[in-house]
């Protein structure tokens, strides 16, 4: 019992240690982690541990707290750890590669573990894939049809060196829709979507905003569609951007929206009926959208979001003599156009909304 606990405290003060990176999870950041891979000698999360357990042959997982720990196994910790674990398994990930955080969706962090430990994608001795290269890619997805009711498999095809993405309908004649890849942009959605592989991919066309909602059975298919178009991004950017510096770029490869959910919306009398719809807030663009149904191509309307000296501000109160019938959280985003009202489900999404706002207006 003596050894147990000795060894308990050993592997907390291995674990807090400076300059070992052991602080936060190897795979995902999250700070504190209280497992780890006594295979590989790296310190993990509880949630990167789950997916640890599904490769027995390459790691093997303990509890730092709970599991009783040897003594050559607290030495191998000793000599190993997460910048040791990094400077092997992380050698070479290509600049464009997705590195997921610790709120990203499963599928992200567990092909992200499956490449660096099962398929070593990123040792030194691999040659880095250009690009130009890794941006080119053909294969099916199942994209969700007009109406939003059925997934159907379409062709679609990749290609950085044109600078074009294209999906072929059901009689390949020719494609459904070609999109420039300066536009493009490819973000995971598996709530909205209903499936654990869910990808939104967005791109403009005439002006409009256009959403492809699709899916892969396959979790290594999908994040391997998702990275090959952050490649052809990547390579357009390099390209268009000479000048740019990488860790400028980088952020704008791909990109969530800040916020996603419902409010009720009113007409620009504000005596018209309030009505539900589904938000998009995309900061890059300083744009929130309004849809009917969260699946649908098109958005309804869009709100151009300026900076404070122009005349934008978010309100957590009604404008001046508007009454509104229903007691809900209210918020007025004032634009130099007209002032939008919007009714919140509760106190806490109205702040989130008006926190998420308010960032886009500041920036």
């Amino acid at each position: 019992a003596m050894d147990h606990d000795r060894n308990k405290t050993l592997l907390l003060e291995l674990q807090r240690a400076a300059g070992t990176g052991n602080d936060h999870c190897a795979d995902c950041g999250r700070p504190d982690p209280a497992w780890a891979s006594y295979k590989l000698g790296i310190f993990i999360c509880l949630h990167c541990s789950g997916i640890h357990r599904n490769l027995p042959g390459i790691t093997r997982v303990k509890s730092l707290r709970l599991d009783f720990w040897e003594n050559d196994l607290i030495e191998f910790m000793k000599s190993h750890g997460n910048l040791c674990a990094k400077a092997k398994y992380e050698a070479k990930v290509p600049p464009y590669y997705y590195i997921p955080h610790c709120s990203d969706s499963l599928v992200l962090r567990e092909q992200w573990i499956r490449a660096k430990y099962e398929r070593e994608e990123f040792v030194a001795t691999r040659v880095c894939q250009d690009p130009c290269t890794a941006g080119s890619r053909e294969g099916l997805l199942w994209k969700l049809g007009p109406g939003r009711r059925q997934f159907h498999k379409r062709q679609f095809l990749l290609s950085a060196r044109e600078g074009v993405m294209k999906y072929y309908g059901k009689d390949s004649r020719g494609p459904k829709a070609v999109i420039s890849v300066e536009s493009l942009n490819a973000m995971f959605q598996e709530l909205k979507i209903g499936h654990a592989h869910g990808l939104q991919i967005t791109y403009n066309t005439d002006g409009q905003t256009r959403n492809l909602f699709v899916y892969h059975e396959s979790g290594k298919e999908i994040v391997d569609w998702f990275n090959a178009i952050r490649a052809a991004r990547y390579h357009y950017l390099r390209t268009a951007f000479p000048d740019v510096p990488e860790h400028e770029l980088i952020p704008r490869i791909t990109r969530n929206f800040v916020k996603e959910g419902y409010m009720e919306k009113t007409g620009p009398k504000h005596k018209e009926a309030f009505r539900e719809r589904w938000f998009s807030l995309d900061s890059q663009e300083r744009n929130l959208m309004y849809f009917k149904d969260r699946l649908d191509e098109f958005a309804q309307g869009q709100i151009f979001i300026g900076r404070r000296d122009e005349g934008y501000e978010v309100r957590p109160r009604l404008p001046m003599g508007v009454h509104v019938k229903k007691r809900k959280p209210v918020i007025t985003l004032v634009t130099p156009g007209r002032e939008f009202v919007f009714l919140c489900d509760s106190d806490r999404t109205q702040k989130e909304w008006i926190d998420a706002l308010d960032g886009v207006i500041s920036q």
